[in-house]
């Protein structure tokens, strides 16, 4: 007493309190030496964080000269890191000591103080090791590829050739650690190599930091709403009415589309089935598949509890005997299958799986371009390599192990159907060109095939055989690696364009994503078009980049 009178005012606080309390036990000098360091250094610590954090918000993304102080704060902040750890030891040291004689709710205080150290030290290091990029020393050099690459200098040639080795190391051990689960054999290894160099080379001439790519997708997408608000006329869109026979076949084809999904569909197996049959799939499935199964013969693959068989039938509503051949056998390039008879359209159906495990992830992205010739049809034709690879597997597996001439044995005027989803359309595609010329009256339906998969030429040709079914703005159609280029350079224009710092763009994109509203109006790339072109040619570059996108390009 008396009670502190700051402001004005009285407190409910004494002039004495502010003192750290003492512990009258043994060890307590040591305690209260080691919590009064402990303030002292959060106390540095919250500076050098505080200041951290301000000079961080400064700028924006490709403006970084306001922020040329943080590596020096940075520095501060890891030497405050050498007595922090030293002083989390010498606490764990003192909590640990059996000797100790202080009242319990001290010792559980200052253990709090100790694990919360921990943590923040161990977080600390996982950050650390997540932004840690082994190429960093190397990187200067990296980025200059197309200045290096005119140097003469055998010296200057095998420094970018060892950087460009080093890199594709890089992103193989990461691939395998992402794939750390699976067995893996030689065909593995090289899709990881090729899997690699593909990244290496797609990131090697950018500078650009996760955030970064989270900041331009965020802006992309409000400028594409933007984009799509603008005014359209009907004449720039519809140039003409579609004749009745158009209509009329159109109608047979989406019938046709609709039926032969479930197909598609059903080759995913339980999964989908419980996907769609959250409630009541387990139960249906248990008590249906234990009964008879085709023959051991007629299946490959592994069906623990005969799980996918049973909603194969479930999905298409077949019969056991309607079934020709399934494999549920998958490998890298080598993709589950199942042949069957469709009477009510009298088509054999051969139906391909989609991605649904890592070897499926790895055969979508082995993505290179591979050539694709047909006698007397077709030259220079060009395809996605891993799914060309798992079309060559199925096709072997119906022609060489006789798996079409036993369905055309039981169902000779049925015609051929090949239908897949995703991975499994894109592998039906091209399993549908190989198989052209022994079946001219085959039809493909692939639904949602991957963009890339087709070079212009090959696209042409499949025009009278493959139907393509894309709903939306589905992802998986568009993602072509022309596509991906063009994003990574709308990505850099449109952050370079952007005077708002980062955090700014993050706090406010996650908003508007979460709970919508209309697009920040952030200056962007769209904004720099119309101030040249007026807002009549905004509805014309959309058509104009929807075209563009819509190339099939390999």
């Amino acid at each position: 007493m008396p009670g502190l009178v700051v402001f004005g005012r009285r407190w409910a606080i004494g002039s004495d309190d502010f003192v750290l309390p003492g512990f009258n036990c043994p060890g307590g000098g040591l305690l209260h030496s080691y919590l009064l360091v402990l303030l002292v250094l959060l106390a540095a610590i919250i500076c050098a964080l505080s200041a951290l954090v301000y000079v961080s918000m400064q700028g924006t993304i490709s403006n970084p000269g306001p922020r040329k102080s943080l590596p020096k704060l940075l520095y501060t902040r890891l030497l405050l890191y050498l007595p922090e750890f030293i002083w989390a030891i010498v606490g764990a040291v003192w909590v640990s000591d059996s000797s100790l004689q202080c009242e319990k709710t001290v010792i559980n205080a200052v253990l709090g103080t100790v694990i919360a150290s921990w943590v923040i030290i161990i977080f600390t290091i996982i950050g650390v090791l997540i932004v840690f990029d082994p190429l960093g020393g190397k990187k200067t050099f990296y980025l200059t590829d197309g200045v290096n690459r005119n140097l003469e200098s055998s010296q200057s040639g095998q420094l970018l050739f060892n950087v460009k080795n080093t890199a594709t190391r890089v992103w193989e051990k990461r691939i395998r650690l992402m794939c750390c689960c699976i067995v893996q054999d030689d065909d593995h290894r090289v899709a990881f190599t090729s899997i690699a160099e593909l990244f290496r080379n797609y990131f090697s001439d950018t500078d650009l930091v996760p955030s970064d790519i989270a900041a331009g997708l965020i802006l992309l997408h409000q400028e594409q709403d933007k984009m799509e608000s603008c005014p359209k006329e009907p004449e720039e869109v519809l140039c003409h009415s579609p004749s009745s026979l158009v209509t009329d076949g159109l109608d047979i084809e989406l019938e046709n589309a609709a039926h032969y999904m479930l197909f598609a569909a059903a080759a995913y197996g339980w999964p989908y089935y419980i996907y769609t049959n959250p409630f009541t799939a387990l139960c249906k499935l248990n008590g249906d598949c234990c009964g008879s199964r085709p023959t051991d013969s007629d299946i490959t693959g592994s069906d623990r509890h005969n799980f996918h068989f049973g909603s194969i039938l479930k999905i298409t509503g077949l019969q056991y005997r309607d079934f020709i051949h399934i494999s549920f056998h998958n490998k890298i390039y080598e993709i589950p299958f199942f042949v069957a008879l469709d009477h009510k359209k009298e088509a054999i159906v051969v139906a391909v799986r989609g991605t649904l495990s890592f070897e499926d992830i790895l055969t979508d992205l082995s993505a290179d371009c591979e050539d694709l010739t047909l006698e007397d049809v077709l030259e220079n034709g060009f395809v996605h390599k891993g799914i060309t690879q798992a079309a060559n597997y199925i096709y072997q597996k119906l022609i060489n192990d006789g798996i079409l001439n036993q369905a055309f044995t039981i169902a000779p005027e049925y015609k051929l159907v090949i239908v897949g989803h995703s991975l499994g359309g894109g592998t039906a595609s091209i399993l549908a060109i190989m198989l052209r010329n022994s079946f001219p009256t085959l039809k493909c339906y692939a639904f949602s095939p991957p963009g890339g998969l087709l070079s212009k030429t090959l696209a042409d040709y499949t025009k009278h055989f493959i139907v393509s079914v894309i709903l939306g703005k589905d992802l998986v159609a568009r993602l072509s690696m022309p596509n991906m280029e063009d994003l990574k350079r709308r990505i850099v224009r449109i952050v370079a364009n952007c005077n708002r710092p980062k955090y700014q763009i993050l706090l406010r994109g996650c908003w508007y994503e979460v709970f919508g509203g209309d697009p920040d109006n952030f200056p962007t790339e769209l904004d720099v078009g119309q101030g040249r072109r007026g807002a009549k040619n905004c509805s014309d570059s959309f058509i104009k980049h929807c075209l563009e996108a819509s190339l099939c390009k390999c």
